[in-house]
């Protein structure tokens, strides 16, 4: 009986075993090998060194250079099965299966280039022995691309419900068909990629979802490509299911908090579409009431119940009573120290308290805050109480106020109308005191459009203020004042990294000769957010040799930044020129001008800023900076 060759049998079974492996992972092009093979060097992939070659079998081994464009050769390599089949098997291999995936290379070379949109190529392989010098022989494939297929044309159509309803003339069906095609974000005249391909597809679903159709998938997708004319036509057929329109909502997780503040906060009414900025928005809303720890909004997507669909509301409630401590420096106040209060159920109403008092060196207040919960157009009533504090240069000014009102706050807009009591006491540094009390009525509005509300690169917002009300004073006599106000900041980008930021503000105090008002009710230019290069309210009318307050306010201020490396997108830097004064009227206005550069760091504990300004009315830099901490 004649013993078997065990070391040949072992060899066989052990490429057998190679063979399969590879066989299971080149499945797909998309899918990695398990063990990626080292990275080329020298334009050469080596499957065997010539030191590992001499210690193998000299009937074993090959040495593979790929000459192809640098982005298409590292798809090669890391998917090419003459490679992953080296890197996986090694000395396994013999010179029977080396030939027979040497003779499938240019197959596969083609199938792998056709997943870039080349689908012409030139592919040449070429094998020198090596044997006869001791040598791994050379297999190279040299790879000619040939032109990108480009795209001629994309067409994408709908069935099912969204078809039926633009058909017949639905306004918003019409609007999301047409908002579908616009947004394909492969469109005619783009090259053809398989990767991008898919994105397109999974982002225009995604889209379609987002609108209302949960449900919706693609029935049918192709690309057909006309070698000749080389182009590539795009067909699609969305299948979008039924619109899915809110009935009800289910919340879980309540303790101590009303259901009724969970669907005033929804801001919406039953039979709207349920789209995904329904739902982000309504998750927001509920994250920003500072009820609730966690919050998790879903729809219920079981299309037998589209047209009075569940949206799912899970929350974690946030203790009854929290307290929120800061610190934090900044030229204008120097550095402070703040604690706040949060009472999310105070005396056991649907009501919320605030109190927040803030101790810092140019600085002291205190701030008490009682509101109802919001209802369904997201109103609340308020009851506030604060006072203040504020030392300059030239003096001291004590305020203390009242406040009764009712506030809106949804994701573009700010309204809070109020009437109040305010009364203050201005002391200045030549010991000149003068006191003021006025009872107003009162108009605050504010609009954004930001990209983000951090760090805003697009967008704008305006801040605006109107006042009306009677107020008199020491040496003045009582009378009828007005106030407006007006602030509008636009931020928008000057091509991929340079970024441009501009500001007007403006402000006027109606008053009779002889009249005050509160010094609150006033303005003084000058610090971090005004005039920059200038002491905090240091701009104002000069009266006595002080600088005090004035009745109109005029500031600008244009700003262009940029990140300093794209490795480091928080780390920006920006060069800036402001503008500015208060003055007693318009016609008496004489701005002061600064200029600098600064840097910007959003950094994990809080927003920091510093600047170097020179102002113009002096050769003397002022740095400007800020950082708040909150814990």
């Amino acid at each position: 009986m004649t013993r078997p060759a065990w070391p040949r049998v072992r060899r066989s079974l052990a490429a057998a075993a190679a063979v399969l492996a590879v066989a299971l992972a080149s499945g797909c092009a998309s899918i990695a090998p398990p063990t990626s093979p080292p990275a080329a060097k020298g334009g050469t992939f080596s499957l065997l060194s010539e030191q590992e070659f001499e210690q193998q079998s000299p009937t074993l081994g090959v040495r593979l250079e790929i000459d192809a464009p640098a982005a298409l050769k590292a798809l090669l390599e890391r998917h090419l099965d003459l490679v992953r089949l080296g890197a996986l098997a090694g000395d396994d291999v013999d010179d029977t299966e080396w030939a027979r995936l040497v003779d499938a290379s240019p197959a596969q070379v083609r199938e792998l280039l056709q997943t870039e949109g080349h689908f012409a190529p030139v592919v040449r392989i070429e094998r020198t022995p090596g044997r006869a010098s001791g040598q791994p022989d050379l297999v190279r494939i040299r790879v000619e691309p040939g032109p990108q297929v480009r795209i001629s044309r994309v067409t994408i159509e709908v069935e099912g419900p969204l078809e039926r309803a633009a058909t017949a003339g639905d306004a918003y069906a019409q609007e999301v068909l047409s908002a579908l095609r616009k947004g394909w974000e492969l469109p005619a005249g783009s090259g053809f990629r398989n990767s991008a391909w898919a994105e397109a597809k999974a982002a225009a679903l995604s889209r379609l979802r987002g609108a209302g159709f949960a449900s919706a998938v693609w029935s049918g997708t192709g690309a057909a490509v006309n070698l000749e004319s080389n182009e590539v036509r795009l067909f699609l057929v969305a299948d979008s299911g039924p619109l899915y329109r809110l009935g009800s909502l289910q919340v879980e997780g309540l303790v101590a908090q009303d259901p009724e503040t969970v669907r005033n906060l929804a801001y919406t009414g039953r039979g709207v579409p349920v789209t995904e900025t329904l739902l982000l928005d309504f998750q927001e809303r509920l994250r920003k009431s500072g009820l609730f720890d966690t919050v998790a909004v879903t729809l219920d997507t079981d299309p037998s119940r589209a047209e009075a669909a569940t949206v799912l509301v899970r929350v974690s409630e946030t203790p009854l009573q929290s307290y929120t401590f800061g610190v934090g420096v900044s030229a204008n106040t120097g550095p402070r120290f703040s604690v706040e209060q949060q009472l999310r159920r105070p005396f056991g109403l649907a009501l919320s308290g605030t109190t927040r008092i803030e101790v810092g060196q140019k600085r002291q207040a205190w701030d008490v805050e009682l509101s109802t919960r919001p209802d369904e157009r997201l109103y609340r009533n308020l009851l506030g109480a604060a006072g203040e504090r504020l030392r300059s240069d030239n003096d001291t000014v004590q305020s203390q106020r009242l406040r009764l009102g009712r506030t809106q706050d949804t994701q573009r807009v700010e309204r809070l109308g109020f009437a109040e009591w305010e009364r203050s006491s201005r002391r200045t540094n030549a010991g000149e005191r003068t006191d003021a009390v006025a009872v107003s009525l009162n108009f605050h509005g504010g609009w954004r459009d930001l990209d983000s509300i951090v760090l805003p690169t697009r967008g704008a917002t305006l801040s605006t203020q109107f006042g009306i009300g009677r107020s008199s004073g020491t040496d003045a006599k009582a009378g009828t004042f007005g106030r407006a106000y007006g602030r509008v900041t636009v931020y928008r980008p000057l091509g991929r990294t340079l970024y441009a930021q501009a500001r007007l503000e403006l402000g006027r105090v109606f008053l009779e000769p002889g009249m005050v008002v509160p010094e609150s009710l006033r303005w003084r230019a000058g610090g971090d957010e005004s005039v920059r290069g200038y002491g905090f309210r240091s701009l104002g009318p000069v009266v006595d040799g002080a600088v005090g307050s004035g009745e109109t306010l005029l500031t600008t201020s244009v700003e262009i930044a940029r990140p300093f490396v794209a490795s480091m997108p928080s780390l920006w830097g920006a060069v800036f020129v402001d503008g500015g004064n208060a003055a007693t009227s318009f016609a008496q206005l004489s701005p002061a001008w600064g200029y600098g550069f600064g840097v910007r760091w959003r950094s994990p504990v809080g927003p920091l800023r510093v600047d170097l300004a020179w102002p113009e009315r002096s050769t003397k830099p002022r740095l400007h900076f800020s950082i708040g901490i909150a814990f």
